[in-house]
């Protein structure tokens, strides 16, 4: 195989194999409202389950108190089912959307 066509296959496949990646990223997680836990309790949860920032579990918890839910965490589905289970352990309700 020359060099050129070479090249070419590589980036067919590198193209191919991001596209997949892109498919498996579908995956998220929603939180929803409810009238249970404080901001305090949702916030230290959302930190613990992605890895945020105490601000951007902050922003997030503000979203789902006025819109009733928000969109929390996209990956993989593995880590949405680890990221869900997390903020389940405290009882808050949560869907894993693909």
């Amino acid at each position: 195989m020359n060099l050129s066509l070479e090249k070419e296959v590589l980036v067919a496949e590198e193209q191919e194999s991001n596209a997949q990646v892109d498919i498996d990223l579908l995956w998220s997680v929603d939180l929803f409202n409810d009238e249970v836990h404080t901001f305090e309790e949702v916030i230290h949860q959302l930190m613990k389950a992605t890895n945020c920032t105490r601000g951007r579990a902050e922003d997030l918890s503000w979203t789902v108190h006025r819109e009733g839910k928000a969109n929390v965490f996209q990956s993989v589905f593995e880590d949405c089912l680890r990221v869900a289970g997390i903020l389940n352990e405290i009882g808050l309700a949560t869907q894993i959307k693909g």
